[in-house]
């Protein structure tokens, strides 16, 4: 099974209900990018990245599409067996750039489990679940809003909740997470996330008026040399999400006993192969984490949940995809979808979702045949 053409699309993706708010940015439409790789007996396997605006991480959608021109040239002709091969190849054409090789990483992944009929949660090391919990997460907004949104995502069964704060005055984040608190109590697991908008002194005076209130404080702070200086001084479990920006991070977090958990993204990490990596990685140290993406559609989607199913359920914070907040499904027979707080593992062979034929319309791009 070899690589006979590689097939590059586009499209967007209108946040639904209006602006996505964050500390760092507002983002009212996502543009994805969509990698088909064709192989000579008639396969086709996807891929996708999709990043949350050019702010959030050091990652952008026309920097995607330039990695990608990079890499697939050099792709066509080769042998879809050896993933780490594979993956050679391409840290052969370009250095870096892990948020696009990604979108090759799914595509083989899928390509590999069709061959062999197994899903890719197989080709991940085996799923230990069928079903997956999900997670919520409540933009910034004011602590009344976010507080009935909060309680109404309890009731439609998610089992966590993630509090965005951060770019505004700080008593105004306090008061959210005290509402929402008051509102949900401990019926979903809470996790207050800066998004790297909060300074060490922000933090600490917020942790310290939350104190009485059980959240995981997420990525409050920009760098790992500011959250190290939190060690000691906050009384809320630290995870790191934004600056796991490679593997070599993880395990930094990790050997400095900076991190209590982590908030991963697939496409940041380079792709499902080497986020199997930090997944074991992190089961030695017992630390909990989640497996998401920024943004994108279903196959992003089924990416984050087959490698959710790989990881112990008690260690396992959730799977964040983008389905709520994005109308349509780009494989509207097999589409991934969060149903009373959890999302199916899909079954079929590969990631177990095909894009309708046209949907996105001509390629931007096409190498080999």
């Amino acid at each position: 099974m070899r690589i006979e053409q590689i097939n590059i699309y586009t499209t967007e993706l209108p946040v639904k209900g209006g602006i996505y708010r964050m500390a760092s940015d507002n983002v009212e439409s996502l543009d994805s990018t969509l990698v088909e790789i064709v192989t000579d007996d008639g396969l086709t396997g996807w891929g996708e990245t999709c990043p949350i605006g050019p702010v959030y991480q050091p990652h952008h959608a026309l920097g995607a599409r330039a990695a990608v021109a990079e890499i697939a040239p050099g792709l066509i002709g080769s042998e879809i067996a050896s993933i780490r091969l594979l993956a050679k190849r391409m840290d052969e054409r370009l250095n870096g750039h892990g948020y696009a090789k990604a979108a090759f990483d799914m595509a083989f992944l899928d390509l590999l489990g069709q061959k062999l009929g197994v899903p890719v949660s197989t080709l991940l090391g085996g799923a230990l679940t069928d079903r997956v919990p999900a997670y919520y997460s409540l933009i910034v907004g004011s602590p009344e809003e976010t507080a009935r949104i909060a309680a109404d995502k309890v009731k439609a069964g998610y089992p966590r909740l993630q509090v965005k704060i951060g770019g505004r005055n700080l008593e105004e984040d306090v008061a959210t997470v005290h509402k929402v608190w008051e509102a949900v109590g401990y019926k979903a697991r809470i996790a207050v996330d800066g998004n790297r908008g909060l300074t060490v002194a922000a933090a600490i005076h917020l942790d310290r008026l939350c104190q009485a209130i059980p959240f995981v404080f997420e990525q409050p702070c920009n760098t790992i040399d500011e959250i190290a200086t939190l060690k000691g001084r906050v009384t809320h479990p630290v995870y790191l999400d934004e600056s796991t920006e490679d593997q070599n991070a993880v395990l930094q977090a990790i050997s400095l006993g900076i991190a209590d958990g982590f908030g991963f993204k697939v496409t940041r990490l380079g792709g499902l192969t080497k986020m199997t990596t930090v997944r074991d990685l992190c089961a030695i140290r017992s630390l909990p984490h989640s497996c998401d993406d920024a943004w994108g559609g279903d196959i992003i989607a089924a990416a984050c949940v087959h490698l959710a199913a790989t990881v112990e359920p008690r260690r396992m914070e959730g799977a964040w995809i983008a389905q709520e907040y994005i109308d349509g499904h780009f494989d509207a027979k097999n589409p991934i979808v969060i149903e009373k707080g959890h999302i199916a593992v899909p079954q079929r062979p590969g990631l177990g979702v095909k894009p309708e034929p046209g949907m996105f319309g001509k390629p931007v791009a096409t190498y080999g045949a």
